[in-house]
């Protein structure tokens, strides 16, 4: 398959990046490099030129700055304590971007996935499109996919790419067609089943004068596990590393010899801090996580590799197979920061010097909300919030204080806690499926409530909008059939198996039911048995359940296995529906108060 990209309806921005070369060759083209070479400076034109990457990752819809602690980033500061900045917007981040351009003769926007999916409801509502739009004026050139561009399945992926209006709810503007995306979007290794071909372009050559960069776009191989499977239904998700290796082999017959990865995968560094150096002397590993062994394996003919999944930020070395290192970034999430890359081209070789001397460290740029707001970023908010204001400030209930969720990093969360109660209260009746006790997946929450939200509808007021942003998915709930071993097994994958790991998905839970979670300990061990009670009974192993849990859990999502096991499905009502009807009738006489989050106890 030729790795120039498909032929798309709509005219293509020509920008331009560089990447790091293979450090061998590196090596050497700098030992030959005249003195003053890799400025990019001078009249005439110089053997290289350095390339500014601005890249992103995880952006989500997140058109308005973001809730609670979601909306910060942690800044280490010279006494080594920590500092919260308030961060993200797409008015800021339109102003950061264009000045961070600012004096670059070659610059190129990439991102690592998850543009859109999981967002807020001022893009949620209307799938995604006032995003696109935003992802156009930020004149971002291409990205990879990410599991959730998989949240509505693959045909609405590619009307988000091409355009045209929704094949159900129509065009939301009178008069006006969606146009989709102007930035290129790759999936190198996500196939159809069917035709074993690409679903949409794998790479993207960008060409500006003499200059070629090729860019490589995945996801992570364990999409279906994290998108429901009607989202992912007919593809085939295949080995990050195979498929990187196998274009960038492609696109080195072509003559690219400048390649960058975007991979929808990453990592957990050593510290939360934005601006932590992980390459620095005693920072140790610096960073774990699955992107540490896809680094190490992928060719070194790739250049650079931007990252993304687990909404960290860092910049750090990891050396390449063959020994030598390579850049791996990642933005944090949600708009909150962008890595600034300087790359080297060498014109003769065709590939990025990576040398210490030629290939600054990438920089961590805080999306700042000190800056000025981009004017045409206002309106496209302002436009969107009109349309959407009719059902978006609809009062659902009232809180007491903020409800940690997304942003808490406790196992138990309040705002789990919720919506776990909000589901058992509206399937434990026998008509609606008797739920006993209901399941909660962490990821499912996207939001903190906040009880001072922006707006001004007031303190304490939760809006259709906010609950929607908390659970944008609208999942059908259900209600099945497990036995206690079953429950008890689920449990255990928490911290086994599939969903283990440096930060493994610690399950939300409804009242009455309680364990213990012993961290002295490994693996499923970790589970105290004896401890996991319903209402103070313990659980028998023998005994069936009626257990409330989303559609995306009762499917197995999120690597447990054993939630697709049950019998008898009874399917409800939304998530979303029931968790309104909850804020409503629980804070008709008084504010809900944040739950205490005592459901799961710890030993440390």
């Amino acid at each position: 398959m030729s790795a120039t990209p498909q032929r798309h309806r709509r005219a293509r921005r020509l920008t331009f990046s560089a990447l790091a070369l293979t450090a061998g060759a590196g090596a050497m083209v700098a030992a030959a490099l005249p003195a003053g070479a890799a400025s990019g400076g001078g009249a005439a034109k110089s053997r290289t030129v350095d390339v500014q990457m601005l890249s992103f990752n995880d952006f989500h819809g997140t058109l308005e700055p973001p809730q609670g602690s979601s909306g910060t980033v942690s800044e280490r500061q010279a006494d080594g304590t920590t500092k919260a900045i308030p961060a993200g917007g797409v008015e800021y981040m339109a102003t950061a971007l264009r000045d961070a351009r600012k004096g670059h003769e070659y610059s190129v926007t990439a991102a690592a996935g998850d543009m859109i999916g999981a967002s807020p409801m001022l893009s949620g509502l209307f799938h995604d499109e006032p995003t696109i739009e935003a992802l156009n004026k930020l004149k971002l050139d291409v990205t990879s996919v990410g599991n959730h561009e998989f949240d509505e399945g693959k045909a609405e992926l590619r009307r988000m790419a091409y355009g045209g209006c929704h094949p159900v709810e129509g065009c939301f503007e009178y008069g006006k067609t969606f146009g989709g995306a102007e930035f290129r979007y790759l999936a190198a290794n996500v196939t159809d089943e069917k035709t074993k071909r690409p679903m949409m372009s794998p790479t993207f050559i960008w060409k500006k004068g003499d200059v070629k960069i090729g860019f490589i776009g995945v996801t992570l191989e364990g999409t279906p596990d994290v998108v429901t499977a009607e989202g992912v239904k007919g593809l085939k998700f295949g080995d990050e590393v195979e498929t990187i290796n196998k274009y960038a082999a492609e696109l080195d017959k072509q003559g690219v010899k400048s390649i960058v990865a975007l991979i929808h995968e990453g990592g957990l560094p050593a510290s939360g801090a934005y601006n932590y150096d992980c390459d620095a002397p005693g920072a140790g590993a610096g960073i774990s996580g699955a992107i540490v062994d896809i680094a190490k394996n992928v060719d070194p003919k790739v250049d650079a590799l931007v990252t993304g999944h687990t909404h960290q930020a860092y910049s750090c070395n990891i050396p390449d197979p063959a020994g030598n290192p390579r850049t791996v970034t990642s933005a944090a999430s949600y708009g909150r920061l962008f890595t600034d890359t300087t790359l080297t081209y060498d014109r003769q070789t065709k590939d990025i010097v990576r040398t210490p001397v030629t290939s600054p460290k990438p920089v961590q740029k805080v999306v700042s909300r000190d800056l000025p707001k981009a004017g045409d970023m206002t309106e496209l908010i302002q436009r969107w919030n009109a349309l959407a204001a009719p059902v978006a400030n609809r009062p659902e209930g009232y809180i007491s204080a903020d409800v940690p969720g997304r942003g808490s990093d406790a196992p138990e969360k309040p705002l789990g806690d919720l919506i776990a109660d909000a589901q058992l209260e509206a399937l434990a009746p026998a008509d609606k499926g008797g739920a006993q006790l209901a399941l909660m997946n962490p990821g499912g929450i996207r939001a903190d409530l906040a009880y001072k939200a922006a707006g001004s509808e007031g303190d304490g007021v939760v809006t259709y909008g906010e609950s929607y942003t908390v659970q944008p998915f609208t999942n059908m709930m259900n209600v099945v059939d497990l036995t206690g071993a079953q429950l008890i097994t689920a449990l255990q994958q928490q911290v086994s198996g599939p969903v283990n790991g440096p930060s493994p998905k610690i399950l939300q839970v409804s009242k009455g039911f309680t364990y213990t979670l012993d961290a002295t300990k490994t693996g499923a061990d970790r589970v105290v048995v004896d401890s996991v009670r319903l209402n103070g009974a313990a659980i028998d192993p023998a005994k069936t359940y009626r257990v409330a849990m989303n559609e995306f859990l009762a499917g197995g999502g999120d690597g447990f296995t054993v939630l697709k096991e049950h019998k008898n499905k009874l399917v409800g009502a939304s998530d979303l529906d029931c968790f309104n009807a909850y804020l409503n009738k629980s804070s008709a006489a008084a504010p809900i108060a944040p739950p205490a989050a005592d459901r799961i106890t710890v030993i440390k």
